[in-house]
């Protein structure tokens, strides 16, 4: 399983993964789910995935092939005008990988399904974030839809839309990342550390903030006992229920 964050806030983009997966209990592995295709000055691209490890893998490495040999292997990510013509881009690749390795064709209850988070900035135009779904279709983000999460998504959503401020500062959408990765992964032991943080500053077109956070991070390990604290402190200061 997979626990993806893009979020939309007045100074750029946010962008936060697990890197669990298992094919079972026994069969657990840490992969990176974030790619970033950078050219200084000129477009930042983040691509987040969560779904079947060979259909995700097999999606970035042919985009990631594609800009070795841009002459060679048109269309690419480096060559695309705007956030939609590289989420069009991306949602054709992802089509292409999961037709040629489901027997009926790429479905969304496909065992080769996947979906993918896509967010960046190309000069000349606005910072965008994206849903791409197994189909190869997508949605953009909205003023009412700031943000998207794939993969295990139920246990950390409430805490997003409950606090969520688009005026938030870098370090307190962090802290609400990662309040919400944290009661997932206590929720979910198929989402497990380490996490992965990256920030886009809006025009910068350069990436800003990017960090691997483990267990023994101290700044995870504050956020989590002070949110698992205050939750108790919360609980107890409701009144009781009344026995009469």
């Amino acid at each position: 399983m997979t626990y993806c964050v893009g979020l939309k806030i007045d100074r750029g983009l946010v962008f936060m993964s697990d890197t669990r997966t298992n094919a079972g209990i026994d069969s657990i592995s840490t992969f990176r789910k974030m790619h970033v295709w950078e050219e200084p000055g000129e477009r930042v691209i983040v691509l987040m995935s969560a779904g079947n490890l060979a259909t995700t893998q097999s999606v970035v490495s042919i985009l990631e092939e594609r800009t070795k040999a841009v002459a060679e292997r048109a269309p690419t990510l480096l060559e695309m005008p705007s956030m939609f013509q590289t989420a069009r881009l991306v949602g054709d690749v992802v089509k292409e990988v999961i037709a040629n390795s489901a027997p009926v064709g790429q479905k969304a209850d496909s065992y080769f399904n996947a979906s993918f988070i896509l967010g960046g900035q190309i000069r000349g135009t606005a910072p965008r974030l994206f849903m791409i779904y197994p189909e190869g279709n997508f949605i953009e983000s909205s003023d009412d839809t700031p943000f998207f999460q794939v993969g295990e998504t139920k246990y950390g959503k409430p805490i997003i839309v409950r606090a969520y401020d688009k005026a938030m500062s870098l370090a307190e959408t962090v802290k609400l990342l990662l309040v919400s990765f944290d009661s997932t992964l206590k929720s979910n032991l198929s989402v497990g550390l380490p996490l992965d943080l990256l920030f886009y500053e809006k025009d910068s077109f350069k990436v800003g903030l990017r960090k691997r956070i483990g267990q023994d991070d101290p700044y995870y390990r504050t956020v989590s006992d002070g949110w698992s604290n205050a939750l108790k402190n919360a609980f107890k200061a409701l009144p009781d229920f009344p026995e009469n």
